[in-house]
């Protein structure tokens, strides 16, 4: 048994989870001054962007905390490997799929939020409004 690793893969696991859509009630202190600062970033070369990029930044950071969050259960659940088991290609088939479903539950997540802040059913914190 590997301690290292899977010490490894729970600081990624709980690092994964603190920026993903999973906890919601840390988006204040994670992920929205992580896309104010990707916005405000944006808005250096362009200064109407400010709001498309907040967005864009919000569902990045959704979709970082699930690839490590992802990652991390790898290196915590992952055997030891051993020859003539898994080929390359499964692994890479496996990440790949792993990808695509953290890319589609951030995207539809981050599509929900946005819209309960377009139709103000949800609102922003004052200082992101500023």
């Amino acid at each position: 048994m590997n301690w290292s690793r899977k010490i490894r893969g729970g600081f990624w696991v709980g690092l994964g989870y603190m920026l993903s859509p999973l906890s919601w009630w840390n988006d204040l202190f994670f992920n929205l001054p992580i896309a104010y600062g990707f916005a405000y970033g944006v808005t250096w070369w362009y200064p109407d962007w400010f709001g498309p990029a907040i967005v864009l930044g919000y569902w990045l950071s959704n979709v970082l905390g699930f690839v490590l969050m992802q990652w991390g259960v790898g290196d915590i659940v992952a055997p030891a490997a051993q020859p003539g088991i898994q080929t390359e290609q499964t692994t890479d088939n496996r990440w790949q799929r792993q990808l695509w479903l953290s890319l589609g539950s951030s995207t539809l997540y981050t599509l929900i939020v946005a819209g309960l802040v377009y139709f103000h059913l949800l609102d922003l914190p004052d200082f992101l409004l500023s």
